[in-house]
């Protein structure tokens, strides 16, 4: 018998071929496709690899001038599906390969897109073979052998849910990003976009920062007992917080009159606490997040270790591991990586017992480390997510922590405060998984009855804080929380977020023109009360039809119809309101734009300006009436700074460069201030000043400000903060400059000139390098 297996990318196929063929597959090439060839019992096999979706969903190139189709013609058009342009010849080996099989294998991911992926590449070729679908969780030996020995029906039902979602994101987005940025005058490279799950996202991080800006800070007063018993503890007023200062001063008043405090009673607990639950997608993306990776770098690096045959399939709902998952199996594997100590003593318990979290599902297990592997193997973003999945699996399956919590009552001058005791006695799962750290507060021995010396008596003054801005990771905990996006989009989302400008910052920080979109969508696309555009109400309900088409519940002709009647309704709304929105927008995107007020006619703001070449430069908006004009540096991020410059009133601006400080900056490069501020020392030359340049792909340097008459240049260390200490080399002559790098406590201590003999001053190590 003859059998194809397709798998989703060619990663993958090698994986499945190299387990399935005992690494014993040829290479072969098919219409320029590589294609793996491996005999198995009687059977020949052939392996290929696509590359994700090869068919791709669009309109038909009529709907493609925004003038002359409206946005609403675009809600019930009929797209059509067409083979990607690089796909072409993968569809050429595909129709190559079945026309000779008996039986064709569905390989890819085990999820909607993976089934979608599978079945579309399908549907354009005449098959007369078996179709059947094997079903995995991981690229292991094992896992790859059980599940093409026992091989399943491909669910349509999945694949045409995964479709559905194809159809509505792309008349949802299509439409009313049409109708925003025609409304806006956006248009080209500078669309506005909008869709069905992205616009309520931004509506949430709009949401938290209006709740930051209105959020006004209320002082409040806490009253502290500094206290002795061998050891010095603190202890707290019962009260808590003191809204009033006068209230505050008054306790501590009568307090002071004491020397001692009396131990009223003293309680203590033994509590073990609970392991972590096991990681579902979207936990995993939160906690990636706090290790410094992006939702969208998180994800791409655990699809990479999946592939690879480290960890499992990274995109599920579960978590808790099925009872057919070995996890003793697990923990022999992780014998032989860098986790081999911490293995050991999990293995050496009498029962391993996994915690478990809320959700249950059939499709795939908790991510969970599926071989052992070495830092020295796996470098940078790669090593970072292993070791956080190996971790968190390991705390899964240790003990409970073990801790002892007391609680003191004190009496001091006829008041009463309380002093809070955690120790851990045995760190059990703590111990595997570090990033949950607890701060230990060890008091001393105390009963009922003793008395305890008073150190001080003081009141501090506190604010309340605003909300936090949301995280990469607890915004997509909060989509979860609303029903927006599915576990393999939601990343996607939020960095699309980034890329639109709609968001900034690793603390997420709407953009003026993010919020002048949901501004203008929730004032002027209110259909009623039930629905919102900007509200995750309608999208969750419709993902909830989806899940309904993939258990069979639901018709996707129903969920189509429902989906086009919406829409329909919020583009009759948009239309009455095009005036205003477009005038929204353009005003917040003039905002967003400007770097400040111009100093020549105050009436205009200075913008950035770009080039038909892509070179930009700032000028005035009032032009041309106004024709003040500002080079500016190449290569770099160039933001306001919010303020105007103290010498010559033009804007400051801040650059940013990758790997170094913000430098703020007046724009104006021959304004005195800015020369200054970038003043390195004197030339050794002629004697002008040298100060700091940045060339147009963002590489520092220190030249003289007479050039072209001098033309002393020298390069800078890239990395770090400059500070010129106003002296000259004793050898060459040239400025010396400290140079403060992350991690040192110490800056270096150099002269600019790398071809001087003197390089350092104060230290014993090699100077960092110019490039």
């Amino acid at each position: 018998m003859r059998r194809l297996i397709i798998c989703e990318k060619n990663h993958a196929a090698q994986r499945i071929a190299l387990i399935l063929s005992d690494g014993s597959y040829k290479r072969r090439s098919v219409a320029g496709n590589p294609v793996l060839h491996f005999e198995r019992g009687r059977d020949d096999y052939y392996v290929i690899g696509l590359r994700g979706h090869i068919v791709e969903l669009d309109y038909p190139d009529e709907f493609n001038d925004w003038e002359g189709t409206p946005p609403k013609k675009l809600v019930t058009a009929d797209p059509v599906k067409t083979v990607n342009p690089y796909a072409v010849n993968i569809m050429r080996a595909l129709e190559d390969l079945v026309r000779g099989s008996d039986e064709i294998i569905i390989a890819t991911d085990y999820d909607r897109e993976g089934e979608l992926i599978g079945v579309e590449a399908l549907e354009r070729l005449e098959i007369k073979a078996t179709i059947r679908r094997a079903k995995f969780s991981a690229l292991t030996k094992g896992e790859v052998e059980r599940a093409f020995g026992n091989l399943v029906d491909v669910d349509y039902q999945l694949a045409t849910a995964a479709e559905t979602r194809q159809y509505i994101d792309l008349a949802w987005g299509a439409s009313l990003t049409r109708f925003m940025s025609l409304a806006s005058g956006q248009r080209g490279s500078d669309f506005l976009s909008v869709g069905r799950v992205q616009t309520p996202t931004l509506a949430l991080v709009v949401s938290r920062e209006r709740g930051i800006r209105k959020f006004v800070p209320t002082p409040y007063w806490m009253v502290t007992a500094d206290l002795k018993k061998g050891a010095g503890f603190s202890a707290s007023h019962k009260h808590g917080r003191f809204d009033e200062k006068d209230e505050a001063t008054d306790v501590v008043a009568r307090a002071r009159r004491a020397k001692e405090a009396l131990v009223e009673s003293v309680q203590q607990e033994d509590k073990s606490e609970y392991p972590p639950p096991p990681f579902s997608t979207t936990v995993f993306l939160a906690e990636a997040s706090k290790r410094g990776l992006t939702a969208a770098q998180a994800m791409k690096v655990a699809e990479d270790l999946y592939t690879e045959g480290y960890i499992s399939y990274p995109r599920t709902d579960n978590t808790v591991y099925p009872p057919s998952l070995s996890l003793k199996a697990i923990l022999e594997k992780l014998r032989k990586s860098e986790f081999s100590e911490e293995a050991e003593e999990i293995l050496s318990q009498k029962t391993i017992r996994p915690s478990r979290g809320k959700t249950s599902t059939t499709d795939h297990p908790p991510i969970h480390p599926v071989d052992a592997a070495r830092k020295a193997d796996l470098k940078g973003g790669r090593w970072t997510v292993y070791e956080l999945v190996t971790r968190r699996f390991l705390a899964t399956v240790a003990p409970h922590c073990e801790s002892k919590v007391t609680k003191v009552e004190l009496d001091i001058g006829d008041e009463l405060f309380g002093a809070d005791g955690y120790e851990i006695i045995l760190p059990g799962w703590r111990k595997y998984y570090p990033y949950y750290r607890v701060q230990e507060v060890i008091l001393p021995e105390l009963k009922a009855g003793d008395v305890v010396e008073v150190v001080r008596i003081h009141s501090s003054e506190k604010k309340t804080q605003p909300p936090p801005r949301f995280s990469q990771g607890t915004l997509i905990q909060e989509m979860e929380r609303q029903g927006l996006g599915t576990k393999s989009t939601r990343h996607e989302t939020v960095q699309k977020l980034f890329d639109r400008k709609f968001a900034k910052g690793t603390r997420i920080e709407p953009t003026e023109s993010g919020i002048a979109v949901v501004s203008a969508l929730e004032n002027h696309a209110r259909l009623h009360d039930e629905y919102k555009i900007t509200d995750a109400k309608m999208t969750s309900h419709l993902e909830m039809e989806m899940d309904l088409i993939a258990k069979g519940e639901r018709e996707q002709k129903d969920v189509f119809e429902e989906s086009q009647a919406m829409l329909e309704d919020i583009i009759d709304v948009l239309e009455r309101n095009k005036k205003e929105i477009g005038d929204d927008i353009r005003k917040a995107l003039r905002k967003q734009r400007s770097l400040g007020k111009c100093p020549e006619c105050e009436s205009g703001e200075i913008v950035e300006i770009r080039k038909r070449g892509g070179d930009s430069f700032a000028g005035c908006s009032e032009y041309p009436e106004c024709r003040r004009t500002y080079p500016l540096p190449k290569g770099l991020l160039v933001q306001s700074a919010d303020e105007p410059c103290e010498v010559c009133g033009a804007p400051k601006i801040k650059t940013v460069s990758k790997g170094q400080a913000p430098v703020v900056v007046c724009i104006d490069p021959k304004c005195k201030g800015a020369q200054k501020q970038r003043y390195i020392g004197k030339c050794p030359q002629c004697g002008g000043d040298m100060t700091t340049i940045q060339s147009r792909k963002g590489k520092r340097f220190t030249g003289c400000t007479r050039y072209p008459d001098c033309r002393t240049m020298f390069p800078l260390p890239q990395k770090g903060k400059i500070v010129p200490t106003g002296e000259a080399c004793s050898e060459c002559g040239a400025p010396v400059i400290k140079v403060w790098q992350k991690g040192n406590r110490v800056p270096w201590v150099l002269c600019v000139n790398m071809d001087c003999s003197k390089k350092t001053k104060k230290s014993e190590k090699k100077a960092p390098p110019a490039k």
